[in-house]
């Protein structure tokens, strides 16, 4: 089996992301760039298949500048026998159209039998790229999976829902997107920081990809209008009991309509 994964470079999740009040985007050189966790995780569900059926090739697809080299390296560390990047200056502030349409056109030009991703990326979660992906590449898409099953010819999952669980499944090719239930990822060993050296990675561009760079993201982005910052956090209100810290606490609340 085939397996490609979309894995996405994110600004650090532990840190404060910061937004740039002139583009209306996420100012990326505010925190140390690293590889999305939900990215990780879908890439363990290629692994671990992959752990048992010897013989599967997993590859890891990312669109981004030249900095994600570093999160494809980790992704080819941590077992994946290959690595495609897209880069373009053309996809700055690539809206999720854009990317949706170029990750489409890049899996395209390449094998397989499964596109796992992550439901939603911690920087934007907008969580419609893999089935914008899947409408792209007219193929079936199971989403927000919990599990992830594999048998022949056909990938099955369970997603989780308001009112229970629904047991879902689709015949490959196909497209599935994981959620944080899903088995952590594992950590590269020194074995595998080495082999990843060795290992391919192709870095593409758009007009390798069959795209026009001058009209592709100008016909599918977004345009910010108005940006502002965050406002600072006011002091909360301080209730000393004085006999009546009952009676303030109850107005407080009434006041805010929080009861």
């Amino acid at each position: 089996m085939k397996i490609i994964v979309l894995m996405k470079q994110v600004p650090d999740t532990y840190g404060e992301r910061r937004l740039d009040t002139n583009t209306g985007r996420v100012d990326r050189e505010a925190s140390e760039a690293i590889v999305d966790e939900i990215s990780e995780r879908a890439l363990e569900v290629a692994l671990r298949y992959k752990d048992a059926n010897k013989g599967t090739h997993v590859t890891v697809l990312s669109m981004g500048p030249a900095s994600v080299t570093a999160g494809l390296r980790k992704g080819l560390s941590m077992g994946a026998d290959a690595a495609i990047h897209v880069q373009d200056d053309a996809l700055v502030g690539a809206d999720m159209g854009t990317t949706a349409s170029v990750l489409a056109a890049a899996l395209a030009r390449n094998e397989y039998d499964l596109v796992v991703a992550g439901n939603e990326s911690t920087d934007g979660r907008g969580g419609a790229i893999p089935a914008m992906v899947a409408e792209h590449l007219g193929l079936p898409h199971l989403s927000f999976l919990d599990t992830v099953a594999f048998s022949a010819g056909e990938i099955a999952g369970e997603r989780a829902t308001e009112y229970g669980t629904q047991d879902v499944r689709a015949a490959l090719p196909a497209v599935v997107s994981i959620t944080e239930r899903a088995a952590e990822a594992r950590f590269p060993n020194f074995k595998g920081i080495m082999t990843a050296k060795r290992k391919p990675m192709s870095v593409v561009s758009l007009a390798e990809l069959g795209l026009e760079p001058a009209t592709v993201p100008a016909g599918a982005r977004s345009v910010v209008l108005a940006t502002s910052e965050r406002p600072a956090r006011a002091a909360g209100t301080k209730i000393v009991d004085e006999g009546n810290a009952g009676e303030q606490l109850a107005d407080f609340l009434a006041a805010n309509r929080l009861i």
